[in-house]
């Protein structure tokens, strides 16, 4: 009894610190995001006394604002898609999959490919999966075609600098183009030039949904934490010189300018 009674709380405090430091991530996340517009110019006009219109001005005030936003929400979204991505259950999307026929199946195969971060390691061995399942080759390139063409990162990026209605046009044309090909390729009748060893691989997802199946919580936020912190360090570089670009045309490029040559009718 008492290594029982001892071994409750061993089990259970790991879970409920992870759940009590997001809690506090989350309540420092919008105490800071709210924070941003107030400091940037603080920063711009206050500290550095520049001039509210002036071109530099404009500029610092675009980019003090822009750079911890967009971090912000880079790091916010990646951790909830990350977390949710430990809840996929790869062998009970390829069974839902399996039992539509093409149309349906396009498109879930396509969302699917959406929502699964793009790796050798992952989506090729998904994809011979569905092969392996007899789920109809064009569906499978459905999946095969949007996985890498959705991104979380660019798609967190554009909810920043563009809004939702960019953001979705983005993920509603990545899926559009992923049903289309393979609507397409499935009419082609492929099935005979798949090569033979691909139906003689076995197959590991179980082996690995049963891993995932016993993560506990502290493992998936950890493995999320670790996914935000590998990523925007990846990206950070990136971010910094794109938003300085971005805050160079913002405050020294007249509209006008841009308008003559985009076209001002589309905006």
């Amino acid at each position: 009894m008492q290594l029982n009674l001892t071994n409750l709380p061993q089990q259970k405090n790991p879970d409920l610190r992870s759940w009590a430091l997001v809690a506090l991530a989350a309540i420092a996340w919008i105490f800071l995001y709210n924070l941003i517009q107030p400091f940037a110019d603080w920063l711009a006009y206050g500290l550095l006394g520049l001039e509210h219109g002036s071109h530099l001005g404009e500029s610092l005030a675009f980019f003090f604002y822009d750079v911890p936003k967009l971090l912000l929400l880079l790091s916010g979204m990646i951790f909830v898609i990350s977390l949710l991505q430990t809840f996929i259950d790869t062998q009970k999307v390829r069974a839902l999959v399996e039992k539509r026929g093409e149309g349906i199946g396009n498109v879930m195969a396509a969302a699917f490919g959406a929502i699964t971060p793009f790796c050798s390691c992952s989506s090729v061995p998904l994809f011979i999966g569905f092969v392996q399942a007899g789920i109809p080759l064009g569906v499978t390139f459905s999946f095969l075609i949007t996985s890498p063409l959705m991104n979380e990162v660019a798609f967190v990026l554009l909810i920043g600098l563009f809004g939702w209605k960019i953001a979705g046009l983005y993920l509603l044309s990545g899926v559009t183009i992923g049903v289309v090909s393979g609507l397409i390729l499935g009419r082609l009748k492929l099935e005979r030039y798949v090569e033979g060893f691909v139906y003689d691989i076995k197959p590991r997802a179980n082996m690995d949904l049963k891993l995932e199946e016993k993560l506990t919580w502290s493992e998936r936020i950890s493995r999320s934490w670790d996914s935000v912190k590998e990523i925007v360090r990846k990206v950070f570089l990136y971010v910094i010189i794109g938003i300085g670009i971005g805050a160079f045309i913002h405050g020294y490029v007249p509209q006008d300018a841009l308008s003559g040559i985009m076209g001002e009718d589309a905006w």
